[in-house]
């Protein structure tokens, strides 16, 4: 029995070597059903198993991690075949998106109240562009329901009821296609998927713009997402805006507009949407980006950058609009700014002219009524008055019921023409 073990631990050690010699000559790793057992044997076999099983992980790990991105322009056909094309889904678009935005168009015009500025841009882009132009309207994300209940309260019923013509949207796959019943439902309106984290040239991407190709209407959130905040602030616009735009056959028309009151009318956590709020639109004039496309210089620019420049463009357009919007909604006066005048970040009232710098008060304070009451918040009693008279005696004005017949009339000058028929003296022409 010695003698038989003696052999077989001989024998062992034998093949070990021999198995050394084939993986040192022909560099090749020799299988072995015992090779748990054979890693204790030998000179260097053990620490040259763990180099090869560390190398083996490094590898998987280098092909599993996903490579530097190299962004390109993917021509998509105009007949990329689709499951939103098919019979079955046309007809489930002609009933449900007249029905849907309709209801959504009463709900928002009748249970609520819309205040909209520039709409005839919309209206106009939609119904005069260019045969076979197609259209991106981009917007803030505010609430769950900003689509469709902002959309649909912008466009009269009439058109509400073609629904080929009406537009097409992107949603995650998380939130609105977690199972079947609801991925058709929002197939059945006009949304379109898209994946989380898989990058700008996904299957989602790659049908809107053939949407696009066949001169379609595409709305997007250039955001990405919602606001965490409840309006108050603007993400940056995500890359994917820029290869929508760019990527196209034809460069689309691109028109912003920003809104809001949404975050009343659907607040962060709430299921069932309030009524008798007010929402503010303000629609932009249509984004160029010709200078971006046709000159010289754009062929020698990489495609990153030209996605980057879109998507910045567009994002300091709705910051612009944005700013705009809150001061409307505060009770400012609406008034077509010039861009360069919109891009200045205003943090103050417009009372320069009277002397005095006021911060704005924010938004989500509670309203005291008239705005001498919410400057109270900021001045006593005493400033109020030294405000008033300085606003009296150094500020032009215009009476709103005798501007048209009067013109302008010095504060001063009406002070003392008062003073004097009310004390019966004679009416005198001061010149200043």
């Amino acid at each position: 029995m010695g003698i038989q073990l003696f052999d077989k631990a001989d024998l062992w050690k034998s093949l070990l070597l021999l198995k050394v010699q084939l993986r040192d000559r022909f560099r090749i790793a020799v299988d072995d059903q015992r090779g748990r057992a054979a890693v204790l044997y030998t000179d260097g076999y053990f620490s040259s198993s763990i180099h090869r099983l560390a190398a083996r992980f490094r590898n998987f790990r280098r092909e599993s991690l996903p490579s530097a991105p190299a962004f390109y322009r993917r021509r998509v056909p105009k007949d990329l075949t689709a499951e939103e094309e098919s019979a079955i889904f046309r007809m489930l678009q002609a009933v449900a998106v007249p029905l849907i935005g309709n209801a959504c168009h009463v709900f928002m015009n009748g249970l609520n109240r819309v205040q909209v500025y520039g709409l005839e841009k919309l209206h106009d882009a939609l119904l005069n562009r260019p045969k076979n132009k197609p259209l991106v309207t981009v917007s803030n994300h505010v609430a769950s329901l900003d689509d469709p209940f902002v959309i649909a309260s912008l466009l009269p019923p009439k058109l509400l009821l073609d629904a080929r013509n009406l537009r097409w949207t992107l949603c995650a796959t998380d939130r609105c296609f977690k199972n079947p019943v609801t991925s058709a439902f929002f197939r059945s309106v006009k949304v379109l998927p898209v994946s989380r984290g898989e990058g700008i040239y996904q299957q989602g991407m790659d049908i809107a713009i053939s949407k696009l190709n066949n001169g379609g209407w595409v709305h997007i959130f250039p955001e990405g997402s919602r606001s965490r905040d409840g309006g108050k602030t603007m993400g940056s616009a995500k890359r994917g805006i820029g290869r929508l735009i760019l990527d196209a056959d034809t460069l689309p028309m691109v028109v912003p507009f920003v809104h809001t009151g949404m975050q009343d009318i659907m607040p962060i956590g709430a299921s069932v949407p309030r009524i008798g709020k007010t929402v503010t639109v303000i629609i932009g004039d249509p984004i160029p980006f010709n200078d971006l496309v046709d000159t010289e210089g754009a062929k020698h620019v990489s495609r990153k950058q030209l996605y980057d420049a879109v998507s910045s463009r567009i994002g300091q357009r709705l910051h612009q609009l944005k700013q705009q919007v809150d001061k409307v909604s505060l009770g400012a006066h609406y008034s077509e700014e010039s861009p360069a005048l919109l891009g200045k970040q205003i943090s103050q009232t417009d009372v320069v002219s009277n002397g005095l710098d006021c911060q704005v008060p924010k938004r989500g304070l509670p309203s005291e009524g008239s705005i001498s009451l919410k400057v109270k918040r900021f001045l006593d009693s005493t400033e109020i008055m030294g405000f008033a008279a300085k606003g009296l005696f150094q500020s032009n004005y215009k009476s709103r019921d005798e501007s048209a017949n009067y013109g302008e009339i010095r504060g001063l000058k009406a002070w003392r023409e008062y003073y004097d028929v009310n004390n019966g003296l004679q009416k005198l022409d001061y010149t200043y």
